[in-house]
């Protein structure tokens, strides 16, 4: 079951009525039939879609990374391929976020209104969120225990809790483990082919049939609990954060499928739009993970035995479009507390941004926990976040998009690579 043309169409329909209609009721949305449609309706329909979703991501990403590796076969390669696209993740991210800061500082997004520092956003942001909440333990959890929570003490609590780290880690020893023992697991491995295409029905049939009313659900609650009336106020700020998200989009995911992978970058953002559609509406990488394997693998051509290692990994720790909130968050939270950044404290946050991606959830609204791991770093005041979550969750939309597209370009260079050196040794032969 292929995503078509058709279904683009129709998410693309679905998400721009859903702007248009949220919008329009964001403007009466302290009438009470509006709130009424708007819990019983459009909440309703779009949590179901992610539910649906997120129903599926467990098995999807359990039994893909097991896949990847036995079809991989040999153990060395499969640690060619994961050092390779953990390099090219964190250099994206690195890239993302100084490309981030270097427009903020020139755009200025935060200039001349310091005033909003003291509004009532900000203190109650301090009091809900940092004041012994579970923002703060966040900040406060270090580089080594991240690496020691790589390993699950409990597969079944990993599995009930999405912890994508964790549930990676355990199938690619259970995937090494089937090849140390072909010759008895041919059963075994037959199980998860049989249930790869189990899940992926699954998954494809949501898509089909729930994709678009779905989408049109999370976004139509989505405009008409924001809306675009706290843009106004923080226009400049919403202005650079799209303008990087774009920038990064087109040259350097552009510059990788174009050059790298040698293929055209609009043929990749017109195959890989079914996936950036579910993206935008879900505002979570995770939810979205099957069906942008899905549309990874049937309509970019992406080998599985790459795409199910590479994009499961990508959608725990590759978070370019975060990264480049973050960037600008962090100078405009400067600029308004008349701060001028060094160059070593922007540096900071490059190396903190770009560490701390690893091992994140990818949720809605996770980047806020990460930036005030950034602001505390660089010694400014992270209840200051409170004037952003306003329109926080339109950007979340269009950043986690882009994250997921990263996550699709990294898949398709490296399987065109391995491609090509398959060709390469088999004419040398």
């Amino acid at each position: 079951m292929k995503v078509g043309n058709k279904l683009t169409i129709q998410i693309v329909i679905a998400l721009i009525l859903g702007i248009i209609i949220g919008s329009v009721f964001n403007l009466m949305v302290d009438q009470t039939w509006v709130q009424w449609i708007d819990q019983y309706i459009f909440n309703v329909v779009g949590q179901l879609f992610l539910n649906m979703i997120f129903m599926m991501v467990v098995p999807v990403v359990f039994i893909s990374i097991v896949l990847g590796v036995v079809n991989v076969g040999d153990p060395k390669m499969l640690g060619g391929i994961g050092l390779k696209t953990l390099a090219f993740y964190l250099a994206s991210t690195a890239i993302a976020i100084s490309l981030a800061m270097l427009v903020a500082n020139f755009l200025n997004p935060g200039e001349g209104q310091s005033q909003l520092l003291d509004s009532d956003e900000v203190s109650e942001y301090r009091e809900t969120e940092l004041e012994g909440g579970a923002t703060a333990e966040s900040i406060n959890q270090g580089f080594d225990q991240t690496l020691i929570n790589l390993i699950p003490t409990n597969v079944i609590e990993a599995m009930g809790t999405q912890n994508m780290l964790q549930i990676i880690a355990f199938a690619i020893f259970v995937g090494v483990a089937i090849i140390a023992n072909k010759d008895k697991t041919s059963g075994i491995v037959s199980l998860f082919e049989q249930g790869n295409d189990v899940v992926m029905w699954i998954v494809m049939a949501i898509m089909k049939y729930f994709a678009p009313i779905g989408a049109f659900g999370l976004v139509a609650t989505a405009f008409v609990q924001a809306g675009f009336g706290a843009i106004q106020q923080l226009g400049m700020y919403f202005i650079c954060v799209l303008l990087v998200l774009f920038l990064h989009l087109a040259i350097v995911y552009g510059s990788a499928v174009q050059f790298l992978a040698k293929k055209s970058f609009v043929w990749f953002i017109k195959n890989f739009a079914p996936a950036m559609g579910v993206a935008f509406s879900t505002s979570s990488s995770s939810a979205v993970l099957p069906i942008s394997l899905e549309t990874a693998q049937k309509n970019l051509g992406v080998r599985k035995s790459v795409s199910s290692f590479v994009q499961p990994l990508g959608a725990t720790i590759n978070m370019d479009g975060t990264a480049i909130m973050q960037g600008v968050a962090t100078v405009f939270i400067a600029q308004l507390s008349g701060v001028d950044l060094t160059l070593m404290q922007m540096v900071t946050v490059v190396v903190i941004a770009t560490v701390a991606s690893i091992g994140t959830a990818g949720v809605p609204g996770v980047g806020l926990v990460m930036l005030a791991m950034v602001l505390t770093a660089v010694g400014l005041d992270p209840a200051a976040i409170g004037i952003i979550i306003g329109i926080d969750r339109l950007l979340d939309m269009t950043r986690t998009m882009v994250n997921i597209t990263g996550d699709a370009a990294i898949a398709l260079l490296i399987s065109e690579q391995q491609k090509r050196k398959e060709a390469a040794s088999e004419s040398q032969a």
